[in-house]
């Protein structure tokens, strides 16, 4: 490993610890002399960038220093100012950059005024883990549309829950506090109707200990509004409209009184060809709002209609050490399925992760 992929790898990190969307995850390491003298990650849309918390870190030790940087610095005013100035500013003489910016309001730009300043700049260091951070801010550019993962949790034999519709809990702490950690970082969670009915769930962000900088969009797609007033996700958006808004997606023309509350946002969308919500829409309603992400976390039927639909791209799915059994508990992917196995999802290779018991399969979906 080079010097430059040590301090890199530092640096991308801690880039890990933010809960940035729609924006991109940065880390930002400051070395002069061989020397750490500073470092920073972007935190959440809105706060300073990496490289202006390094810098802050580093004080007068910055002059003359090396900054690596996850991803290229911001050329342009938005809610904080350019990066470029601020590296320029500081006296940095050299910058190692992951991988350039994608957003058309960058995109070579930051590399061209540091380098227009008299700053050396290298770029391409360990680039494939800087856009495989950042694929969804990346897809999102590409493409105009959020990147959509599937996730589910599921005992060995492949039930979401018992026959009897018991769910809690399939997989222990560990695992559901890295799925704590997903929805932060991402831009919505989406449940279908016959999760909310079944399971009622609050469908945002909680870290044991920690306050967390911003929570996702919470959605339910529910194409006749059966949606109760009283469930959990609705009177969380009643007691926090700003910090944990829910959007319910409808195919309904107009949304009864009682889910005409405060925090909650009823949109109708157009049906497909069954009366439901039609996906594409939905995932279209998102983008404009600048969604990068979605998690959608079930139910079995609604993960078949993103499949049928073409719009996943990735799925996590959680395996604990259990055995539940019976023939009419649920399975992570349901509706009607393929007829052969010739038409089935091919999901590229998996990636590992392990959560004391559980593990958890991460892969993408081949299009």
């Amino acid at each position: 490993m080079t010097e430059s992929e040590r301090w890199m790898r530092r640096a991308l990190r801690l880039a890990t610890k933010g809960f940035t969307a729609p924006n991109p995850m940065v880390g930002c390491v400051l070395v002069r002399n061989g020397v750490m003298v500073g470092e920073g990650y972007h935190v959440a849309a809105g706060m300073p960038h990496a490289e202006v918390n390094a810098l802050q870190q580093a004080g007068e030790r910055a002059r003359g220093a090396t900054a690596y940087v996850t991803l290229e610095p911001c050329c342009h005013y938005g809610r904080t100012p350019p990066c470029t100035k601020a590296l320029i500013a500081a006296g940095v003489r050299h910058v190692v950059v992951a991988t350039l910016d994608p957003d058309p309001r960058v995109q070579g730009r930051g590399i061209a005024e540091l380098r227009e300043a008299g700053i050396s700049v290298e770029v391409g260091v360990m680039e494939p883990a800087a856009r495989a951070l950042n694929r969804a801010f990346f897809h999102f550019h590409d493409t105009g549309l959020p990147l959509i993962t599937l996730k589910a949790a599921m005992t060995l034999d492949g039930k979401v829950a018992t026959s009897t519709g018991d769910t809690r809990w399939i997989t222990g702490p560990k695992a559901r506090n890295y799925v704590h950690r997903l929805r932060a970082q991402s831009g919505a969670v989406l449940a279908g109707i016959g999760t909310v009915l079944a399971d009622d769930p609050r469908l945002d962000a909680r870290l044991p200990g920690r306050r967390l900088p911003r929570q996702p969009l919470r959605v339910i797609v529910d194409s006749h509004l059966r949606t109760p007033p009283c469930s959990a996700a609705v009177l969380l958006a009643q007691q926090n409209p700003h910090t944990q808004p829910l959007l319910i997606a409808t195919t309904a023309p107009t949304p009864p009184k009682e889910l005409e509350v405060t925090g909650v946002e009823v949109v109708p969308l157009p049906a497909d060809s069954a009366g439901r919500v039609d996906l594409h829409a939905l995932i279209h309603h998102l983008a404009e709002r600048q969604i990068i992400s979605v998690l959608v976390e079930g139910g079995p039927t609604l993960h078949e209609a993103f499949l049928k639909a073409g719009l996943a791209h990735q799925v996590i799915f959680f395996i604990a050490p259990k055995l539940v059994g019976g023939k009419n508990a649920p399975t992570a992917v349901e509706g009607e399925g393929v007829a052969t196995l010739a038409q089935a999802w091919q999901l590229g290779p998996f990636t590992i992760r392990r959560f004391a018991p559980d593990i958890v399969l991460e892969a993408d979906i081949l299009l």
